[in-house]
């Protein structure tokens, strides 16, 4: 696979879209007085959004922001677990009951079983999710979490601890593979990146009451102060068992399954403003009865045949590797183990580190939101091949004060204060950058590369190897900063200038695209060139489209 294996992109073979979009959302072959030119990825679909005009405070639309919550409290489930260990691990109570140190092999065992628990479970949630749909797979993990749950906030020895760290990351598997399959299947396309990337900072939803939740706790001074925290891991589950009985199940899925009616019936509620005929709906029902197969690889568990053996599915898998593996490996990992890190910088009280802990969590999240406004807007490729260089310089920075700092230390016993506040800052400013490219995207690119029939069991590969990198992250994590200390950041440093490298030759874009028209771009012998190529379009005073311009 190369990104210039050929420079030469099919103009005969259209996006699927092409000839339905044009009967069900005509263009003016006149243009109007005054129109401006405007470069967009498809014409007919940006005529058919301006028609479809969706109102976004309807009863409707309300209900749909409900059912992104519901997968944002999946999300939510898992970025609880981001902040829980890190602050009870720091609490003396815990490593008093446990046995178990803020660092060293044992702490790198209790972190680490939860990716080997979701990495367990992701070949199930795919199953589970393509059988039963994506409703009742997020009720599954719910359900398991909460299994999850009550063996660890009883636990009373290291080893009943590291199975209820096994059992939640199998469920939070499943979770996590139905729900971001869910936000995306069910979104109108222009809000597509918004939806993905509000599901994924649900991350932060989850980890800001978490490092709260233990930084209160940790005053209690006894067992209650972790046993607490790790039973209120179980409350975004609650939520979820309780609310898939009120929400839709997703249009794709169900056209996936032979229930038309259904889908069509969803689309035109929430997508159409009730209207049958609505350009919008008729463009997606048209794309998803030529795009989406019933005897697809999702009615067969174990076949990712697709995946290697043909050349979009390879394109696909491709992206689904490069944001899985450098959405957990570019330095991000380090963050569960931020009371260590600032142990390092001269941080040493317990309740100093976990204040630091929140606020690093929440200028995180400022980052992610800023971002996620902006998904429908901005490029993705673009904006991970400048954010993820940024990611390399921010911790450049902070691994170069650091080394100062450990110089000092180790000379005069003492360090310059200010050396520790621009270290800080530096890894505050690389987790806002981190949050602000790859958040919302983490969401997004896996869904948008995966068609209809491949999703979950994309999503599973994906998770899986998310939690694969995240073992390394949270086994080899402990051990590298109990040996080498800082240091350990300067492998993220030059990584990162790799994945940037990377993004640029092999990333696809995928905004301005419905799933279905994606399916055009892959087919494509070089799909970043193909993801890359607009239509010129001249828009009338009122943002209507009035012609479109063939080259």
């Amino acid at each position: 696979m190369s990104s210039h294996g050929s420079d030469q992109i099919s103009s005969e073979k259209k996006p699927a879209a092409s000839k339905v979009a044009t009967s069900a959302s005509p263009v003016s072959q006149t243009p109007k007085a005054n129109g401006k030119e405007k470069d967009v990825y498809n014409a007919e679909l940006f005529a058919a959004i301006q028609e479809a005009n969706i109102k976004p405070w309807s009863k409707e639309s309300l209900h749909l922001y409900f059912c992104i919550f519901v997968a944002f409290c999946c999300a939510c489930a898992n970025g609880y677990d981001g902040s829980l260990m890190t602050g009870v691990i720091a609490m003396l109570p815990f490593q008093k009951t446990i046995g178990v140190e803020r660092d060293g092999p044992r702490a790198s065992v209790l972190f680490s079983l939860y990716p080997v628990g979701a990495m367990v479970g992701a070949p199930f949630a795919a199953i589970i999710a393509d059988r039963y749909g994506r409703r009742k797979s997020m009720f599954a993990g719910a359900v398991v979490i909460n299994i999850g749950m009550v063996i660890i906030s009883t636990a009373s020895t290291f080893a009943q601890i590291v199975v209820g760290r096994f059992v939640l990351g199998f469920g939070i598997a499943i979770m996590t593979v139905a729900a971001p399959a869910y936000a995306v299947e069910i979104a109108p396309p222009h809000w597509r990146g918004r939806c993905t990337g509000f599901y994924n900072c649900g991350w932060f939803g989850g980890a800001i009451p978490s490092a709260i939740v233990t930084f209160g706790c940790n005053y209690m001074g006894n067992d209650y102060a972790w046993r607490v925290p790790l039973i209120l891991q179980s409350f975004t589950c609650v939520i979820v068992m309780v609310s898939v009985f009120f929400i839709p199940e997703s249009p794709r899925f169900l056209v996936a399954n032979g229930k038309e009616d259904e889908a069509l019936a969803f689309l035109v509620k929430y997508h159409g403003n009730g209207d049958p005929n609505s350009a919008l709906v008729r463009l997606e029902i048209e794309e998803m009865r030529d795009g989406i197969r019933q005897d697809g690889i999702d009615k067969t568990w174990w076949d990712y045949r697709p995946f290697v053996f043909s050349h979009s599915g390879r394109w696909r898998l491709a992206q689904v590797l490069m944001i899985s593996i450098f959405g957990q490996f570019s330095g991000n990992g380090l963050g569960y183990f931020n009371t260590t890190i600032f142990d390092n910088l001269g941080v040493k009280d317990v309740p100093s580190q976990l204040g630091f802990n929140i606020l690093n969590q929440v200028l995180s999240a400022i980052g992610a939101l800023a971002a996620v406004s902006l998904t429908d807007w901005m490029p993705r490729r673009k904006v991970l091949v400048i954010g993820t260089f940024m990611c390399a310089v921010a911790l450049a920075t902070n691994s170069g004060l650091t080394a100062v700092l450990s110089k000092q230390q180790d000379e005069t016993g003492e360090i310059d204060i200010s050396y520790g506040q621009g270290a800080l800052a530096s890894y505050f400013l690389f987790n806002i950058i981190f949050s602000f490219t790859y958040t919302p995207l983490q969401g997004a690119i896996p869904t948008e590369a995966l068609e209809t029939t491949q999703r979950a069991k994309g999503l599973a590969l994906s998770g899986f190897i998310v939690n694969g990198m995240g073992f390394i992250n949270l086994f080899a994590g402990p051990i590298a900063l109990a040996n080498i200390g800082y240091k350990y950041i300067f492998v993220f440093v030059a990584w990162d200038v790799i994945e940037s490298i990377i993004w640029y030759f092999f990333g696809v874009e995928s905004q301005g695209r419905t799933l279905e028209q994606l399916e055009w771009v892959y087919d494509q012998p070089n799909p970043v060139k193909a993801s890359l190529q607009v239509d010129k379009i001249i828009l009338t005073d009122d943002g209507k489209v009035a012609e479109k311009i063939v080259a």
